[in-house]
This record gives C-alpha cells, structure tokens and sequence, in this order.
C-alpha cells in the first residue's frame, strides 16, 4: 500500500504561484504513476498532471499546460505541482494520487488510481 501526504495549498491573487507536494510512502520498488487531480465545488474530479516514478514522462491536462509543471524527486519519494499564472478558474481542491501500474490509456482518469491524498485546497482571487 501506498500514503500519500499532501501540502502547499493555499491563498494566492490571479497570476501568482504555488507549488504543492506529495509525500509518498508505504511501497517500496513498486512501478507508480503519481497524478495531480483536482475537483471544485459542483464538478467532477478532474486530471492535472501525472509523471512516471521511473522515466521522464510527463502528461497535462490542456487548461494547465504552460502553466503548470509536474515533477519529481526520487530520493525524497516526493512529487510537485509548480502552478503558475494561477487563474480563479484554478479554484479547487487538489489531490495527489498514485497506482502501481502506468497505463498510457488511463493515467487521466480518477477511476484507475487506487492511492489518494487528503487534498489541499488552492483559492485564487480575482
């Protein structure tokens, strides 16, 4: 099994930056894929971002791409989310997620990830 531990949620103006981390733990030498999703009042959980654990792949949602950039360090066991140009649309709360098993067909979806964080919430003003 797998834990993942999120932070670095918080208030920002349009055009700011935040950056959040996942911890994760539990699993060691196991194949992961770590997503960012994120889900707003009213709506569906919807992807972000996701990065291989092994590899340099990496994969955005269009409403982020330029924007937000995923990233990782092995020796921390920690996944980021660099957000910038915030916008109000990006209003939600966020969530790291993980599975043992990279799928190029459903690494976008919230239904194929078996470990979630907490969530964090980011709130940009206008």
């Amino acid at each position: 099994q797998v834990q993942l531990v999120e932070s670095g949620g918080g208030l920002v103006q349009a055009g700011g930056s935040l950056r959040l981390s996942c911890a994760a733990s539990g699993r060691a030498f196991s194949s992961l894929v770590m997503g960012w999703f994120r889900q707003a009042p009213g709506k569906e959980r919807e992807f972000v971002a996701a990065i291989r654990w092994s590899g340099d792949s990496e994969y955005y949602a269009d409403s982020v791409k330029g924007r937000f950039t995923i990233s990782r360090d092995n020796a921390k066991n920690t996944v980021y989310l660099q957000m910038n140009s915030l916008k109000p649309e990006d209003t939600a709360v966020y969530y790291c997620a993980a599975d043992s098993v990279f799928s190029l067909t459903n690494y976008n979806s919230r239904h194929y990830y078996e470990f979630w964080g907490q969530g964090t919430q980011v709130t940009v003003s206008s």
